[in-house]
């Protein structure tokens, strides 16, 4: 996935701008972006605060940790579990 040119801050930043009752159009042509990247950063990260996206960072790190630690236990388990079926 090509990396944004703006961090998630930015991006909050750039939607509060809108809720300040900047238009769109001038929202786009003032950071050089489409206004389709626009809307799609405000179906994304719509309401949510930097805090928000860092707490969300963490958890999908956690989260992607915790899901390769199962899987090698599932592997682990099922070697485990051939090996037993062999044995008598």
């Amino acid at each position: 996935m090509k990396k944004s040119r703006f961090t998630e801050s930015q991006i909050v930043a750039i939607l509060r701008e809108a809720e300040a009752g900047v238009t769109v159009a001038e929202i786009a042509r003032k950071h050089g972006i489409s206004k389709n990247t626009y809307f799609n950063w405000k179906s994304r990260y719509a309401g949510a605060t930097v805090s928000d996206l860092k707490r969300l960072k963490e958890l999908e790190a956690e989260n992607a940790k915790l899901k390769r630690r199962y899987s090698e236990l599932a592997l682990e388990n099922t070697a485990i579990k051939d090996l037993l079926q062999r044995k008598p």
